[in-house]
């Protein structure tokens, strides 16, 4: 048996004192734990929210289901109630440039009150301008002007008619235009007729025709700017009417907005816009349609003079708390949507849309970190906006050049957010060594972990975390009993009897399937039973790979003996882990050694199945065996360890210690027990390290040890520092108490190998020797004889090479008729058996010449830490 005392039953499992919990049932309790175990992680998260400094936005990394969102929506809803809330944001249209719409910054719930206002003020507008301009002033000012420019016209024209008539020509008005003609007896005369006239006087007609014809041209250049002036009267009538029907309007928004400059400005452009703007407006409404066809013709529409409102915020309001699960480009920053208008895309200012960067300005954005990660030029445009400090609306093909057509620019908003990424602490870890801006954007980091101490003070608070997740899921109270196996099965998810598990999804799984059981027995209470049933049905669920590959070392289509012994084969532990589950079986691990210089070969390495772990951990273990046993001989070995059956990847050094325990016992040529197994890494001083998955692996052998019946030799040797990580299931604890199945700690090699083979280990004394027959002895003495061997082969070659050496070289022989010479025998070599002439009759070959006399030929010198062997 193992010369180590099995540990009892009670460090198997850290059972959870019920009378930690003062308490009937949950629902005694205040129920006020929405996480447990994160106080590093809110300090961080304060410190973030307080700093309101640029750069200081937070990264809160953590596994999800450990409580990040829960805790983020708290403590941000708390920052953001203390807050007041941020100005509201407009878009209104830029009369001078339309192509870049304007910003109106407006207190809290003044945005959505004016973009009222403005809707109420165009639509009263549209139905006034028509009623204006088809008033009876309006229609009589107009007739007036008009009047007074065709008398002034007609005035004109009649001075200068009356004139030349009396001097005897008559102003004709034709077809063609205006006509000088001569007048007989106040009758225009004919050209036959003013051809019979005497040449003087025909001369002198000529002079007068010529003279009014220039003045008429002269009148006839003045009548343009006559027309003009009259149309701009027209127009300034047009503009007054358009005063008297939107002045009263705009008056009455400059009362309701007088203490906002910014609004008063507006108003005072549209009003110039809608004198300048309100007659064209007249006219298209007088098409087909009206007023509501303008709208989508492609000209001045009423439109152009409304608010659009893009953040607005309650009066009474906080900061604004936004998450975003859908980060993408215009989720973010806003896009810029179009109508189709006669197959021609077309937008403006009113179909600006904001992002979620634009809703949480002035307070708080949260956002996945993968999800950022995931989406086209989102994490781009997020480092340019915080660097920025505005925030820009474009499309990505606008940003990056892709659009030719035009396109609105919109006044970039000033940006003041806080910024919160969530994510895997990969992330983190890897966008702060690759990414240069990260750092300096992101300069807080909330680390939630996964776990927490489990101690008499924690447990209490544990309790009210389960009370607070049954309250929120509206689940029925939890008896003291169901919480108690709650709290161990919180450390068996942390693997550690010492630690409590944080996270929330996982607890909250239980919780609600035990509920289910109680709920559907009727009770009005969550007993301890339903939560063990409740696990037992989730693991069920999940474990059909266990069952099957139990089932096939079950039928032994994979190799496993857990009874008799063998040379060089021992019961390793493997581990596969499945997201939430992991389970564990047995794996067979073979050594074998023979005489040579190639060392301990890894086949899993060699067959490049091994990992990088894995291959260091056996790289240890044969540096244990040099520094042990191979101080002042060769290591003149080479040896082969796999792991049989193997048909996937191997990574980690759990199963260092098997390996080193398999070598050692074909080394010595000890039987190792296969009712047993092990498990742990070894250091070079072959000290049992701790591992994980201790719980798994232990449970997986004693299931195979189970199905073929217990017999009470069988058990597990784990490293004595795991001893503290045990939560066992209730089955393997009683097996053990039953003394049916054991389990092992042990502190280094020489225990394990003790336990495995039943062979005293042997402590070297102070001269570095071990006693005979000795695990430690047989493996030295084994080295040294394969060191012996393989000095005795080298000695002849040394020889040989010696004796070419010394003799002088030959001449060269030439070919003779039949071919050139054959090459001498090379010498025989000694038998690697017949020791040195001077050698004692039981020493190995070639025995080092300083070896002390008194010191028994047959006991290898062993090293221990800190001990320099001697000799070998």
């Amino acid at each position: 048996m193992c010369a180590v005392a099995a540990l009892p039953a009670a460090q198997l499992l850290a059972r959870c004192d019920e009378a930690q919990l003062d308490f009937a049932s949950t629902a005694e309790l205040a129920a006020g734990t929405e996480v447990v175990g994160q106080q590093r992680a809110v300090e961080a998260i304060e410190l973030a929210l307080a700093m309101d400094k640029p750069g200081y936005n937070l990264f809160v990394l953590g596994h999800a289901g450990s409580g990040r969102h829960c805790m983020l929506r708290r403590m941000l809803g708390e920052h953001a109630a203390r807050r007041a809330a941020p100005d509201d944001w407009c878009y209104v249209n830029n009369f001078a440039e339309p192509g870049k719409p304007r910003l109106l910054r407006l207190p809290a719930g003044r945005g959505a009150q004016l973009a009222q206002d403005m809707d109420r003020f165009v639509s009263e507008l549209v139905r006034a301008i028509p009623v204006a301009f088809e008033s009876e002033q309006h229609q009589a000012r107009l007739e007036a002007i008009q009047s007074a420019y065709k008398q002034r016209e007609d005035g004109a024209l009649q001075g200068l008619g009356d004139e030349a008539a009396a001097h005897g020509i008559a102003l004709m008005r034709t077809p063609q235009g205006f006509v000088f003609a001569p007048l007989k007896d106040h009758q225009a005369i004919s050209p036959a007729e003013f051809e019979k006239l005497p040449p003087e006087r025909k001369e002198s007609i000529g002079k007068l025709i010529e003279g009014y014809g220039e003045r008429l041209t002269q009148l006839m250049q003045q009548l343009p700017r006559w027309r003009r002036e009259t149309q701009a009267q027209i127009r300034q009538a047009n503009r007054d009417t358009l005063g008297l029907a939107a002045g009263h309007l705009i008056d009455e928004l400059r009362q309701r907005h007088a203490d906002l400059p910014q609004v008063l400005g507006f108003l005072d452009e549209v009003m110039h816009d809608v004198l300048e703007v309100g007659e064209e407006l007249r006219e298209e409404s007088r098409g087909e349609g009206g007023i509501a066809a303008l709208v989508m013709s492609g000209h001045v529409t009423p439109g152009r003079w409304k608010v659009n409102p893009l953040i607005t915020q309650p009066a009474s309001g906080a900061a604004p708390v936004v998450f975003e699960d859908n980060p993408t480009h215009p989720n973010l920053v806003g896009r810029i949507d179009q109508v189709a208008q006669f197959g021609t895309l077309v937008t403006n200012f009113t179909l600006i849309k904001p992002g979620s960067l634009h809703r949480a300005n002035g307070g708080y954005l949260v956002l996945d970190a993968l999800k950022v990660l995931s989406q086209p030029y989102t994490w781009e445009s997020i480092k340019r906006t915080l660097r920025g400090g505005q925030l820009r609306i474009e499309s990505l093909g606008q940003a990056w050049g892709l659009v030719g057509s035009i396109a609105l620019e919109p006044q970039p908003m000033p940006l003041q957010v806080k910024l919160v990424l969530v994510g895997e602490p990969r992330l983190y870890y890897l966008l702060k060594e690759f990414d240069p801006e990260f750092a300096d954007l992101f300069r807080v980091a909330a680390d939630f972990g996964s776990d927490m101490p489990r101690d008499a003070a924690s447990v209490p608070v544990y309790a009210d975390f389960v009370a607070t997740l049954a309250r929120q899921g509206g689940l029925r109270p939890f008896e003291r009993g169901a919480v108690a196996r709650l709290v161990e099965h919180a450390s068996r998810l942390a693997g550690d009897g010492q630690r409590l598990s944080c996270s929330r999804r996982l607890l909250g799984e239980v919780l609600h399937e035990a509920e289910h059981l109680a709920a559907a027995d009727s009770r009005e209470l969550v007993a301890r039973a339903d939560v063990e049933a409740a696990l037992r049905a989730r693991e069920r669920r999940v474990d059909r790979l266990r069952e099957r590959v139990q089932d096939q070392i079950l039928r032994e289509n994979l190799m496993i003996s857990v009874q008799g012994e063998r040379v060089g084969q021992v019961n390793g532990l493997a581990v596969i882990a499945m997201d939430d589950f992991a389970f564990a079986h047995p794996v067979r691990i073979s050594a074998t050694v023979r005489v040579g210089e190639a060392g301990v070969v890894d086949i899993e390495r060699e067959s490049e199945l091994g990992g990088a772990i894995h291959s260091k951990g056996v790289m240890i273990l044969s540096a244990f065996l040099g520094a042990r046993f191979a101080r002042a001989i060769p290591l003149s070995l080479s040896a082969s360890l796999v792991f049989e059956q193997s048909y996937g990847p191997v990574e980690g050094d759990s199963a260092s210690m098997a390996e080193l325990c398999a070598l050692m016992s074909d080394l010595a040529d000890l039987p190792v027990r296969q009712s047993l197994a092990i498990t742990g890494s070894v250091n070079q001083f072959g000290e049992a390290q701790a591992i994980g998955g201790v719980n798994e692996k232990i449970e997986g052998f004693f299931d195979i040890c189970h199905a073929r019946g217990l017999d009470g030799q069988q058990g597990v040797l784990i490293p004595r520092a795991n001893v503290k990580h045990l939560m066992l299931r209730e089955d393997v604890v009683q097996a053990c108490e039953q003394g049916r199945f054991h389990v092992w700690a042990v502190r280094d090699v020489d225990e394990a190998m003790e336990c495995l083979t039943g062979v005293t280990a042997g402590q070297p004394d102070e001269q570095g020797l071990v006693p005979p027959d000795t695990v430690n002895f047989l493996v030295g003495a084994q080295l040294a004889e394969l060191a012996a061997i393989r000095q005795a082969y080298a000695a002849p070659a040394r020889r040989s090479r010696a004796a070419r050496d010394d003799t002088p070289p030959a001449a060269p022989k030439t070919p003779g008729p039949s071919g050139p010479t054959h090459p001498p025998e090379p010498p025989e070599p000694a038998p690697p058996s017949d020791p040195p002439p001077d050698a004692p009759p039981d020493s190995p070959p070639d025995a080092p010449p300083d070896a002390p006399p008194d010191s028994p030929p047959d006991s290898p010198r062993v090293s221990t830490p800190g001990r320099r062997a001697r000799g070998a």
